[in-house]
């Protein structure tokens, strides 16, 4: 039996660090401005989608504890036919496109931190290293990924709370009037578009088999770390809204939170700003690295992807190195500004599936129709908004993420006929889950 090395603790801080992971930092401006007064509402109904998609992935993690995650819930409920190739090679390569996101938005505030600007040089070694690093702690086992994790989470919530509290001196109450609010269809765009901020705490999903007493720990970490998200983002909307102008949010849209410290900290609130996102990404990239990895390392056995992503390194995968290696080569190379979508597109896709999964499974998960339909209507309302919302203000965008997702069907197609593995008749992608089930019965 494998000893169990993750408690509510690293799990909840796993769920937190993949969300909290430098998205708060890049679409805080842009949900200002799509729903103005209301930003809190968006960051609310957002956060809503994710706490019902959660609710998906606590049953289907009970049900189905495996290293692969959701890439396991995909199969059980769709087959692991070349659907189910072509959506779990789109989840990886979406893990790749996040991990360069994030490790490119920590080398840009690494740079502005310690030289004052972003540097390419600078910010390429920074990229590179970060990535290097926690694949490194990565590969050392999940006990000490967890505590790296807590120990970040622990420290940039911190100052993201102190800047809220302070910040609530400052702020203009009658700006979160309703009468400053943009339309209601608008402010529901704004939660759609901003769904992809919560994304990370599937994560959570991948530590399965890891956790100790999963029947408690499971949805606590789960519905804690969603919920403790929700209420921190909206408290940070909330504090941004109150004490920026819409001149300084169409100004300074990616950089808004510095904007918010700046007239309290001085010049010590970009640099407190800055420490914040740095760790921020840091933690996300150590989630995705340990989430992604197992699930490659699933995804191979299963015949899906070349074998050398099953082979171990230490307490790892040799996937977890692959996925670096892409994810620096992201980094340093593409426009991600353009592969960005691709990357949140394909999550919403998947979110709606696994809601979808969590429905077609429900007599063996015992999830609710209810709740497993509106996750599933909701998910495909938030990719279909971000789609069309590209579609009007960012086709380079939309156009680069339908070439990713085209090559990854072709990629899928091609690999799946002309690869022969027997595991296509599996009735699990992760061997240790048919055991346990064998065993069982």
């Amino acid at each position: 039996m494998k000893n169990k090395q993750i408690g509510l603790l690293e799990a909840f801080s796993i769920g937190v660090g993949g969300m909290v992971g430098g998205g708060i930092f890049a679409v805080l401006g842009l949900t200002i401005e799509l729903s103005a007064g209301a930003a809190p509402i968006a960051f609310l109904i957002a956060g809503l989608i994710a706490l019902i998609t959660a609710y998906s992935y606590v049953k289907l993690s009970l049900r189905y504890p495996s290293e692969g995650g959701t890439i396991e819930f995909i199969v059980q409920a769709f087959g692991n036919g070349l659907f189910s190739s072509f959506i779990n090679t789109l989840m990886l390569i979406s893990y790749v496109i996040m991990l360069a996101l994030y490790a490119y938005a920590f080398g840009s505030y690494g740079s502005a931190l310690i030289i004052g600007s972003e540097a390419k040089w600078l910010q390429d070694i920074l990229s590179v290293g970060v990535i290097v690093v926690f694949t490194f702690i990565n590969l050392l086992g999940a006990l000490l990924t967890g505590k790296a994790e807590i120990v970040m989470v622990l420290i940039k919530v911190s100052i993201l709370l102190i800047l809220v509290l302070i910040s609530f001196y400052t702020i203009d109450i009658t700006k979160l009037q309703y009468s400053n609010w943009m339309p209601i269809s608008s402010v529901v765009t704004g939660g759609f578009m901003i769904f992809l901020a919560y994304e990370g705490f599937e994560l959570i999903a991948n530590t399965a088999r890891d956790i100790k007493d999963p029947k408690v720990t499971l949805p606590r970490a789960y519905y804690g770390s969603v919920i403790f998200v929700i209420i921190l983002y909206i408290l940070i909307a909330i504090v941004t809204v109150g004490n920026v102008s819409a001149e300084q949010v169409n100004q300074s849209k990616e950089f808004i939170l510095a904007v918010v410290a700046e007239p309290f900290f001085g010049h010590f609130g970009f640099v407190l700003v800055a420490i914040a996102a740095l760790l921020s990404t840091a933690s996300a990239i150590n989630a995705t690295i340990y989430g992604s990895g197992r699930t490659a390392y699933i995804i191979a056995k299963f015949g899906e992807i070349p074998k050398s992503f099953e082979k171990k390194v230490k307490n790892g995968y040799e996937g977890m190195i692959i996925i670096g290696l892409l994810g620096i080569i992201f980094s340093i190379s593409f426009d991600l500004e353009n592969i960005s979508v691709a990357g949140s597109l394909g999550f919403l896709i998947i979110f709606s599936l696994v809601n979808l999964a969590n429905f077609r499974l429900r007599d063996q998960t015992n999830g609710s129709v209810f709740i497993s339909l509106l996750g599933f209507i909701l998910s495909l309302g938030a990719a279909i908004t971000l789609v069309v919302y590209n579609y009007v203000h960012n086709l380079n965008s939309l156009i680069t993420s339908l070439i990713v997702i085209f090559i990854v069907a072709i990629f899928s197609i091609i690999y799946n006929k002309y690869k022969k593995h027997s595991s296509h008749l599996s009735e699990y992608m992760d061997k240790n889950l048919q055991k346990d089930e064998e065993i069982t019965k």
